[in-house]
């Protein structure tokens, strides 16, 4: 896989080179005639700016305060609560060359203690004219499931489903990623996100990349890189209804963050996983099903360790989409699955997942979106702490949301 990996980066590295001795080329002969090339803007004048904020209250009709989901929300349960700032995102992006794209993205309510910190900070390089094959270094989101591609500020349900979204912490992780689409299924990819249709953006009807595999803003701890690759495409059906499907999986090895208190011998596990999704887009009815298996790191309750163990979960979504002109109205239900370890939190955390939620999305406004979502789980979340830890009850679920 070494030799694999080297060969990979060799082959990146050329093409990077072909990429910018053709600019240099094109600069000098830019040079030598400028009085006849029209002036070009500055980079800094190709930066746009746009974003979102999403405040949250999770305390209504709550059945049992030790219910809770820290990936999902760290307001939902415990001795807190309260109005809480999910995410304040702004998003400085733009074409800053012909062959370049900027996108950084810092949030400014991070792990709800309202401090900054790096989402996204990436360069798309196009490799041809048409930029339908690109190579994006920096951190990103990693191509694996479409809820986890698709942005928070698009989502419909509050929080993304544990089965998927176990698979890569906040999604995202430094690598380097090579995608490819032609022309039109790029154009395709914009407008389901632009036409209010809640696609997932651009990540290629191919994509391929090498990646550290700790996930985002955590330093790497091994020297094994961990590999990407994902298919999708969009149709468009005669009816004028799009649907989507796509397949991807991604291979590594993972360090994980043991118990301090406790002995153990390996923290470092195999990580792998594979699977399907499948969309038909809200026109004005929609379905969104997706599940992964795999294996990772896994606590044991009955022996105290970690063990490698299988992993599997996914979701069935069903929306409806009602618009009357400005306004958007999306009820919507989702059931979601999901039994395995979460290699990020402590001690690979064995979890077992059984949740169901009901709910509206309410566009009000471009700039305004209200939701209401009532969730009804039973959720086993056990480590060297707490060893037999299994939570059952329900509450209704408040978001509002600024767009800008």
């Amino acid at each position: 896989m070494r030799i694999f990996f080297a060969g990979a980066i060799v082959l990146w590295t050329l093409a990077l080179g072909d990429v910018f001795a053709r600019g240099v080329l094109q600069d000098s002969v830019t040079e030598v005639s400028k009085e006849a090339v029209p002036v070009k803007k500055q980079w800094f004048e190709a930066i746009q700016l746009r974003g979102y904020a999403q405040l949250r209250y999770n305390g209504l009709f709550e059945t049992n305060p030790n219910l809770q989901c820290a990936q999902c929300d760290r307001s939902w349960g415990g001795d807190g609560g309260g109005f809480f700032f999910r995410r304040i995102r702004m998003i400085f992006f733009g074409q800053i060359h012909e062959r370049v794209y900027m996108y950084i993205q810092p949030d400014f309510a991070s792990g709800g203690n309202n401090f900054a910190q790096i989402r996204d900070a990436y360069f798309d390089i196009g490799l041809d004219e048409k930029q339908e094959f690109r190579i994006r270094i920096g951190q990103s989101k990693v191509p694996f499931g479409f809820e986890n591609l698709q942005s928070s500020q698009n989502r419909i349900p509050l929080d993304r489903a544990d089965g998927l979204n176990s698979a890569v912490f906040n999604e995202r992780d430094i690598g380097a990623f090579l995608y490819y689409a032609p022309t039109e299924i790029r154009k395709r990819f914009s407008s389901l996100v632009s036409s209010g249709l809640k696609g997932s953006g651009d990540y290629g009807v191919f994509g391929f990349g090498l990646y550290n595999g700790q996930t985002a803003n955590l330093p790497e701890r091994n020297k094994n890189l961990h590999m990407v690759a994902r298919v999708s495409y969009p149709w468009e059906l005669p009816s004028g209804q799009f649907i989507e499907a796509s397949f991807q999986g991604y291979t590594g090895r993972y360090v994980i963050t043991r118990n301090p208190q406790t002995d153990f011998d390996q923290t470092e596990f195999d990580d792998f996983r594979y699977g399907p999704s499948f969309i038909l887009y809200p026109q004005p009815f929609g379905i969104q099903a997706e599940y992964n298996w795999g294996r990772g790191p896994e606590f044991d309750p009955s022996t105290n360790d970690v063990v490698d163990a299988p992993t599997e979960g996914g979701y069935i979504l069903a929306s409806y989409m009602y618009r009357r002109g400005e306004q958007v109205m999306t009820p919507f239900m989702r059931y979601h699955y999901f039994k395995g370890g979460k290699k990020f939190e402590m001690d690979a955390m064995r979890h077992r997942v059984n949740e169901f939620e009901v709910g509206v999305e309410w566009q009000i406004i471009r700039a305004l979106e209200i939701t209401a979502m009532y969730t009804i789980s039973d959720r086993t979340f056990e480590n060297s702490l707490k060893p037999e830890n299994r939570q059952k009850g329900s509450l209704l679920r408040l978001q509002a949301q600024v767009n800008f």
